[in-house]
């Protein structure tokens, strides 16, 4: 499930002259802010240290080498990352599982599981908390935030620096946060490499976009969704929710569209249609779909 999205969205009008990239969580980040670009660097570097299954030191891959064994302790912030996960993942019918990491990582990338041993033990409801622990429950578990890391740490660095930034604008690969101010923002099309939708936010928001079309690395049903654009308050949720959306089949998908009527959704066809919900349109003064 954890997801790989490049110049899904793409930035039209930058506000400020204080526009910074940099290279952090395995892509780009974008940070448009009238000052503190290097402390949000900072912060969001601390966090992927926290958060990333790459990096051998962190509580993530402690937690993972530690599944089936013991519980480990976790900061508060990947303690409330692995909460928002497991409260998605009960949302979304379990088409959000941060425990594909057991496909993702312990058959894919290293090899040391086979795909039908991987499978059997991804199962969000083995994930549990214990107070300032977390616990794998079954060897061979392991956790993948790729389908939410992204969009929690936006929503982690907005909540840290909004107090002394009035407005300002901070995208990681396919998860942005825009916030006081009007902003022009582009969604990308993958069947004409082109621009899917131009639009202007009315609020503040949060958006997320999933596809696969880049790299087959959403773990779910292939249905007729090329991509899906999520809206929203808060970066995290909105990041989770649109790979579950991605990763649900047709009738569990009409059926949480339906009764789950609190995010924008923006869905790209892959015959070329476009489908967005009520919602989205209250974020955003301006919808212009194509070119």
């Amino acid at each position: 499930m954890a997801k790989f999205v490049l110049l899904a969205l793409v930035v039209f009008n930058l506000s400020f002259s204080g526009e910074k990239v940099f290279n952090v969580m395995g892509t780009y980040m974008i940070v448009d802010t009238p000052s503190y670009q290097y402390d949000i660097y900072r912060y969001v570097s601390h966090l992927d240290g926290l958060l990333s299954d790459y990096k051998e030191d962190s509580e993530i891959t402690r937690l993972n080498s530690s599944s089936g064994k013991d519980c480990v302790d976790i900061s508060r912030e990947t303690l409330e990352v692995l909460k928002k996960s497991i409260e998605v993942s009960e949302l979304t019918f379990g088409a959000f599982d941060v425990t594909v990491g057991a496909i993702t990582i312990n058959y894919k990338r290293k090899g040391i599981l086979s795909f039908q041993d991987a499978k059997r033990v991804v199962n969000y409801r083995d994930l549990k908390i214990d107070g300032s622990k977390a616990c794998l429950l079954r060897e061979g578990m392991a956790v993948d935030l790729g389908g939410i890391g992204k969009g929690y740490t936006v929503q982690k660095a907005y909540e840290k620096f909004r107090d002394k930034l009035k407005k300002g604008f901070i995208s990681i690969a396919g998860d942005l946060k825009v916030w006081g101010q009007k902003r022009s923002i582009g969604v990308y099309n993958p069947i004409t490499k082109g621009v899917l939708a131009k639009l202007v936010n009315r609020l503040d928001v949060c958006l997320s976009t999933s596809g696969n079309y880049f790299q087959d690395h959403i773990i779910g049903n292939q249905t007729d969704i090329l991509q899906i654009t999520v809206a929203g308050d808060d970066c995290g949720y909105v990041d989770a929710i649109s790979t579950a959306i991605f990763a649900m089949d047709r009738d569990i998908r009409a059926k949480f569209l339906r009764d789950n009527n609190g995010f924008g959704v923006l869905i790209l066809y892959k015959d070329g249609s476009v489908w967005f919900n009520k919602k989205f349109s209250e974020y955003f003064s301006l919808i212009q779909i194509g070119e």
